[in-house]
């Protein structure tokens, strides 16, 4: 009988993402077999990385919020829709879509060996034994990049073995993610940024309009990926208010697209007034 996965984690299922890769590190460095000599941390290990890749992606976690370990059993039935299966590794994922209608078919590649999600975390060039095996791990380094870097791209000066190299940074890439060069791997560490904030390829910005610019309208200067922005203020704007700028996101890292921009209006509402300003707005009876 499975474990499940939240338990095997220990977190609940309203966790984050961080939460989830938070609990992961901690469990994974407790069991992982070249750490832990008990007779049952291989298995344990395998366990939690397990659950790690189901609960840390986002369509593999919906499945298994709403059929638990049968979504991934093919022997479960198809709970009247299709069934999706890829082999990888010590695991096989399948994903049944509900209804008569095509199902969406996710990419669940994840990782192909549970080393490979440790890696990401914790790098090393080891050789470990897993299930009978023994395999060569090439080692994984971190990289941080500021928000712009990691959005526009760049070229970076590192030290690899005691060598130094130039590599170059896709644009696109995003927090988490790992870029495979041919003797090693670079996982990305993108810091956050106190503009500009990511979901998905798309960019979101709070601008600050005062009541007056709101009310009557203004041209304003905003910052964006590239050089700052005039953007028209329409007049009668309301609280919280989305301008969007349709394909000035973010380059997808895959080269398909960019995502969209988008400033957030907001409207500051002045703590004090003098008694000149009470007067007029009591005057203008908004």
């Amino acid at each position: 009988m499975k474990h499940d996965f939240y338990e095997t984690l220990g977190v609940h299922k309203t966790a984050t993402k961080d939460e989830i890769k938070s609990a992961y590190r901690k469990q994974a460095m407790k069991w992982h077999p070249d750490r832990n000599k008990a007779a049952e941390a291989e298995e344990k290990f395998k366990e939690i990385n397990e659950a790690y890749e189901v609960l840390s992606n986002s369509d593999k976690k919906s499945a298994y919020d709403q059929f638990g370990h049968a979504a991934f059993d093919p022997s479960s039935g198809n709970f009247g829709g299709h069934t999706y299966s890829q082999q990888n590794g010590p695991f096989n994922f399948t994903w049944q879509s509900q209804g008569g209608g095509q199902g969406a078919d996710f990419d669940f590649g994840g990782f192909s060996n549970p080393f490979d999600i440790f890696e990401q975390f914790f790098g090393g060039g080891e050789t470990f034994s897993f299930g009978g095996q023994q395999r060569r791990q090439i080692p994984t380094y971190k990289i941080q990049l500021s928000f712009l870097e990691a959005a526009l791209g760049c070229e970076k000066n590192v030290n690899i073995d005691d060598y130094k190299k130039k590599i170059k940074i896709p644009a696109g890439v995003d927090d988490g993610q790992r870029i495979k060069f041919q003797d090693f791997n670079l996982y990305i560490d993108v810091l956050p940024d106190k503009f500009f904030k990511r979901e998905g390829n798309d960019v979101y910005v709070s601008q600050n309009i005062s009541i007056s610019q709101a009310i009557l309208g203004d041209v304003i200067e905003v910052p964006t990926l590239g050089e700052k922005l005039k953007i028209r203020v329409k007049s009668g704007t309301q609280p919280n208010t989305l301008v969007r700028l349709r394909g000035q996101g973010i380059k997808d890292v895959s080269g398909y697209g960019r995502g969209d921009f988008f400033i957030r209006l907001n409207i500051v509402i002045p703590s004090r007034l003098s008694a000149k300003q009470k007067e007029l707005i009591n005057e203008l009876d908004l």
